[in-house]
């Protein structure tokens, strides 16, 4: 947290008295008072804080500077707890507290802090009702607020019907007319604590307590008050439930270790969408790629069957032919054969003899044999020519007078030898 001044502006009048806060209004005021010094002290240890109450027992009955800006804790919280109820109900037309006069007294007094570098802030606690006071004398303070770099954060207690709209008033000016467009930082915030419920828990979720809080709203309301409830469930939440008065430097670890761990979550939540995208637009691609590859097989396949079913009708085709063919040339060979042994038939049966004859010759010219052809070899020739039958007698006749001639050759060379 930044270097910063405060003021604590405390209501004491008798109107703090009311127990609608437990265990009373001002009680209960000292204990969210108490829980914002530490707050502010230990966030930077050159912050300082000062303490007024609104009401004293003097002659003027007005604001009461107890302890001027310091970073003395001591001299703090005791000016806290030593705080009495004084002034009275009613004085002459005028609030039991004035708030405007009050402000002004802080003002003046963070004019004359110890060290002029850092930012300048007043906590107003509002207990009293505002019947008497006027609305414009609000917007002059916060506006005068304004022109100071004075920021201010108030805490309505009780009263809230009649108070509210005045305090925001003072808050809206203080915050400047810019503060209301869309998206402007607004360092000036208005927290109301429904009767029943413990300030300090309504303030431990609220920008006045959060040193890392982001500029919200002027107005907290009861929806703070909600979230922290009557008993303060989620007190100390984020500081791992510890009570940072009670020990302020395990609370601080603990509350960073808290925020590193809700980083790491973060970054790890943002890993994990990052590789459902991925995943979910690799998934596209192959049920893509998937569709194109089943498209580009049912072609194939398609192809395939196509070329099946052409070269089964080529096959067929060609089987026929084949058979046909040789139906074809098997006819045309019966047919030639028949033509033939009918030629053969009707040709004279001494066309055989001299064939007989020649082929009887060629053997006695070659020499094969000295006794002339052989009886079984001739008929055997003869029986293998087509349309001749070896039987005939003319063929049997033919081949014994060769048989006689080639032994009469033989009888003859045989005396030449001699």
């Amino acid at each position: 947290m930044p270097l910063e001044s405060c003021m604590i502006l405390l209501d004491n009048s008798e109107f703090m008295r009311n127990g609608d806060y437990i265990p009373t209004r001002l009680e209960a005021q000292s204990d969210a008072a108490n829980m914002i010094v530490n707050q502010k002290t230990q966030s930077n240890p050159e912050s300082t804080v000062g303490v007024i109450a609104m009401s004293s027992s003097g002659p003027s009955s007005g604001a009461e500077l107890l302890v001027s800006p310091t970073d003395d804790l001591g001299k703090i919280l005791s000016a806290l707890h030593g705080v009495p109820f004084c002034g009275e109900m009613v004085r002459n037309g005028k609030d039991a507290v004035d708030i405007a006069a009050s402000v002004q007294v802080a003002t003046l007094a963070l004019k004359h802090r110890r060290n002029k570098n850092g930012a300048q802030r007043i906590v107003l606690f509002v207990g009293s009702p505002l019947s008497c006071a006027e609305a414009r004398s609000f917007i002059k303070a916060g506006k005068q607020l304004k022109k100071n770099n004075v920021f201010i954060d108030v805490i309505a207690m009780g009263e809230l019907g009649e108070n509210e709209p005045k305090l925001r008033e003072l808050v809206d000016a203080a915050n400047g007319s810019s503060a209301n467009e869309e998206g402007a930082e607004r360092n000036c915030h208005l927290v109301t604590i429904p009767a029943g419920v413990l300030p300090s828990d309504v303030l431990i979720t609220s920008p006045i307590f959060r040193a890392d809080a982001a500029p919200m709203g002027g107005d907290m309301g009861a929806a703070a008050a909600g979230g922290a409830g009557g008993g303060g469930g989620d007190t100390f939440a984020q500081y791992g439930g510890v009570d940072p008065n009670m020990d302020p430097e395990l609370a601080m670890a603990l509350r960073v270790s808290m925020e590193e761990e809700r980083a790491r979550q973060e970054r790890v939540s943002a890993a994990a969408a990052e590789s459902n995208q991925e995943e979910k637009s690799g998934d596209g691609e192959d049920d893509a790629a998937a569709a194109n590859n089943a498209e580009s097989m049912e072609g194939i396949t398609a192809g395939v069957e196509n070329d099946e079913d052409a070269l089964l009708q080529q096959a067929l085709a060609m089987s026929m032919a084949e058979n046909q063919a040789s139906s074809t040339t098997e006819e045309t060979t019966a047919a030639a054969g028949e033509s033939t042994a009918m030629d053969m038939g009707d040709d004279d049966d001494d066309a055989a003899m001299q064939m007989a004859l020649a082929m009887s010759m060629q053997g006695e010219s070659e020499e094969k044999t000295d006794a002339g052809l052989d009886p079984a070899f001739v008929n055997q020739l003869l029986g293998s020519l087509p349309g001749v039958n070896p039987d005939d007698p003319a063929i049997q006749e033919a081949l014994r007078k060769a048989k006689d001639e080639s032994e009469k050759k033989g009888d003859e060379k045989e005396d030449k030898e001699e």
